[in-house]
């Protein structure tokens, strides 16, 4: 019996030594398990994070090498580009000089009707299927045709007549629709022409006056004529010219009246034909007065007005503010400050007349 106890007694312990190592294992496995799954959630830590800052990484590659928006700007012209390149120069240089650049930033979609203002309505409606971001143009005429083919799209405007007479705003300063921009003409300045011309020919009793009837923008500029030519004791006569044919009817007009000056309104025909209007002038001997310098560069007598390239550099500045999101409605247009009078004195000799010094002192420039 006591063997037998005893036997028990050995496997007792045999089994309590055997229950320990088990839970010795157990205890070793369930630490080596749980070190292993805590390493394992650090190691999916470490990964998820080391995603999450190359996802970020790469976000901003992506976004840092997004190409920049193209902006499309469609011009239109009514002359060519030979006619407005010192224009088209200006208006480039002054989107330049606030970061847009041509082939980088900006897509320039040039029109020119050459010459062919009945042509103006067609390449405005080619601008306006090309979507543009907005439209630029000169003078009344073309302003007239691109407002005619969109009434969404805006338009800059970078030198025009009267506006307001056209329809195209609503006032200055504040022009509603989608019409701004620099204006180029107001009844002032046309005053001053005609007292220009009567210092320079004091003698002068009828002065002719060329303009195109189809131009919208004259109704105030011709009521300015009227009042200081009545001033200054000049009777009047106007020379109507809708197309070049008309060009030498309005002077053979004014010779039978015996005009003896000769006042030339702003349009974009004059201005394409500028070098058949001064031939022709000059034919009739008649003194000139113009609106821009073009003219007197092409043998003219006397212009005065402001410098169109300016205004083309100018009128960048709306373009950056539409852009920018700017309404054109609410964008007040402004008018130039500064006026050039240029004289030509080898036309003046051409027609045996004397620049008298005072006027020759105030020019700013001297054709010679």
């Amino acid at each position: 019996m006591i063997e037998v106890r005893d036997q028990s007694s050995a496997v007792r312990r045999q089994r309590a030594k055997i229950s320990r190592r088990e839970r010795e294992c157990a205890e070793f496995f369930s630490r080596a398990l749980c070190a292993s799954v805590a390493k394992s959630i650090s190691d999916l830590r470490a990964l998820i994070s080391g995603l999450c800052v190359l996802l970020l990484a790469l976000c901003l590659r992506a976004e840092a090498q997004e190409p920049p928006k193209i902006w499309r700007i469609g011009v239109l012209v009514s002359s060519s580009a030979t006619l407005n390149a010192s224009r088209d120069q200006a208006l480039r240089q002054g989107l330049h000089e606030i970061g847009y650049v041509e082939g980088k930033n900006i897509v320039m979609d040039y029109r020119y009707a050459e010459g062919k203002l009945d042509r103006l309505s067609e390449l405005a409606a080619d601008l306006v299927r090309l979507k543009p971001d907005l439209i630029l143009v000169g003078g009344t005429r073309v302003a007239v045709a691109a407002k005619q083919a969109t009434s969404t799209i805006p338009i800059v405007v970078a030198g025009a007549g009267d506006l307001v007479a056209a329809g195209l705003v609503h006032n200055l300063s504040r022009p509603g629709g989608n019409v701004t921009g620099v204006s180029r003409l107001s009844p002032d300045i046309i005053g001053t022409r005609v007292e220009l011309l009567k210092e320079v020919v004091p003698k002068v009793t009828r002065m002719a006056t060329l303009l195109n009837p189809g131009n919208p923008g004259y109704t105030a500029s011709l009521r300015e004529i009227e009042l200081d030519a009545l001033a200054q004791g000049i009777k009047l006569q106007l020379l109507a010219a809708r197309n070049p044919d008309d060009l030498e009817k309005a002077f053979r007009a004014a010779a039978r009246e015996s005009a003896n000056a000769l006042l030339v309104m702003v349009d974009a025909l004059f201005s394409n034909y500028r070098s058949r209007i001064v031939a022709l002038a000059a034919k009739e001997r008649l003194p000139a007065i113009y609106d821009r310098v073009d003219f007197v560069e092409a043998g003219g007598l006397i212009s005065y007005g402001m410098n169109l390239a300016e205004l083309s550099r100018r009128a960048a500045w709306y373009v950056d503010q539409i852009l920018k999101g700017a309404k054109p409605a609410n964008l007040p247009l402004t008018e130039p400050a500064k006026f050039e009078l240029v004289i030509n004195l080898t036309a003046a000799k051409q027609i045996g007349l004397t620049i008298p010094p005072n006027v020759l002192a105030r020019a700013d420039k001297v054709i010679r």
